[in-house]
């Protein structure tokens, strides 16, 4: 059994631990605050527009471009989104975990035809372990989101598309739903998935920091009673378009602004869920330590009992042998 001593040094470092676990928290609550204000400002905007583009195209047979057209793909290229720092969870290895599979379902074409746009310190430095060709270094946009870099790296991803160099592009990242909720996502970024707009995830809570068990639950339950609706009947696209000044103007402004409201959205997701994961983390070791100091404080007390009755004993027994 550990001395008394021991124990009380125990619980000092415990409660140093605890006051730090705390802190962090209160300053990822406080993070996670701007960075829903961020997307609450900036989701609409990138919404609406990703609707308008994809509905245009799907409706419009001469709205097909190059960057709508499936085509073999030789190249493919992955942009990903992590952290710069640990203490998350399993924010970044969820990611790093997704980031591999995909690159397994690649693997036939070689590991020269891959290439990784990294967002963040510990994902560029895992594709740096794994060998991996690395698009280079985008460490700072994971903590303080451009919206200058992101125009870069999509109008130079679009032109290797436009000129053949890669076939496919996807995003990886968390798409942040709640507090308490980060979905982790593999999206298309390139060619322009259609698809994707009628089997888009609209339900979000970006007004609440609370990333409670209830908070959670009442979640998934809102999930499944909106799932167990009768499906309504599918409207038709609206295809009375009048476009000016011409196809090509349109087209030629909408799919650079949509490409780089993309990677800025994704960003934006990938910051608030790395706060969120980060807070909850933090949260849960706080209360494992003062469910530790609690049982500490009773071994302390237990010891201390015993010591006291010990000397007791020692003394009653002195007495009746003098």
């Amino acid at each position: 059994m550990p001395s008394l001593k021991e124990i009380k040094g125990r619980i000092a470092s415990v409660n140093s631990t605890r006051k730090i676990t705390s802190a962090m928290k209160m300053v990822a609550s406080s993070k996670l605050h701007h960075a829903q204000v961020a997307i609450e400002n900036m989701l609409p905007y990138e919404s609406m527009l990703e609707h308008i583009l994809k509905t245009f195209i799907a409706s419009e047979a001469e709205a097909q471009t190059v960057y709508s057209i499936e085509r073999p793909v030789h190249n493919v290229a992955f942009i990903v989104y992590a952290s710069n720092s640990s203490l998350c969870g399993g924010f970044n290895a969820n990611v790093i975990k997704m980031m591999q599979q995909a690159v397994a379902e690649y693997e036939h074409l070689g590991k020269d035809h891959i290439v990784i746009y990294p967002i963040g310190r510990k994902v560029a430095e895992k594709v740096t372990k794994l060998g991996l060709k690395s698009a280079g270094d985008f460490t700072a946009l994971a903590d303080k989101p451009n919206v200058q870099d992101c125009i870069d790296i999509a109008m130079e991803l679009g032109e290797k598309f436009s000129n053949g160099e890669i076939d496919r592009v996807e995003m990886i990242y968390h798409h942040f739903k709640s507090a308490g909720s980060q979905i982790l996502t593999r999206k298309t970024f390139l060619p322009i998935d259609i698809e994707s707009e009628l089997a888009a995830d609209k339900e979000r809570d970006l007004t609440s920091n609370v990333a409670t068990r209830e908070a959670v639950e009442y979640l998934k339950q809102r999930d499944r009673q909106q799932e167990s609706r009768e499906q309504v009947a599918a409207k038709p696209l609206n295809d009375n378009f009048i476009v000016e000044p011409s196809m090509v103007d349109v087209l030629g402004k909408l799919i650079p602004k949509l490409a780089h409201l993309m990677l800025y959205t994704a960003l934006l997701d990938s910051v608030a869920s790395e706060h969120a994961a980060r807070m909850v983390a933090m949260q849960t070791a706080t209360d494992n330590a003062d469910e530790l100091l609690r049982d500490l404080n009773l071994q302390y007390n237990k010891s201390r009992q015993q010591a006291i009755t010990n000397e007791l004993l020692d003394i009653v027994g002195g007495t009746v042998n003098n």
